[in-house]
């Protein structure tokens, strides 16, 4: 009798793996995924010396194609993690931007 209750519970686990009817397309079945945005730091040097407000980081954001932005107050510490789709800028105690790469 419990050979016959494990075999039942295994069973009713199996049915669920069964598949009816054809495969489906893989390209359909897999969502494509977005185009990456990668960080150009270059892009947005001219912007060093200028105020460090919420339409200047907006315009960076906008010129570097990075997907992100992490603002650096003065002497505070940030983590390396690296992401090439996040643009960092630093700025000083006056609030003018010091520097401004990717990562």
């Amino acid at each position: 009798m419990k050979h016959i209750i494990i075999a039942g519970v295994a069973a009713a686990g199996l049915a669920g793996c069964a598949t009816t009817g054809s495969a489906p397309d893989s390209a359909a079945a897999m969502p494509e995924a977005p185009a990456a945005m990668t960080c150009k730091a270059e892009a947005v040097q001219n912007h060093i010396g200028q105020q460090a407000t919420q339409a200047k980081g907006t315009a960076i954001l906008k010129d570097s194609g990075a997907r992100t932005l992490r603002w650096g107050p003065p002497n505070r510490a940030w983590t390396m993690d690296y992401r090439e789709d996040r643009v960092n800028v630093r700025y000083d105690e006056a609030m003018k931007i010091t520097g401004i790469t990717c990562g």
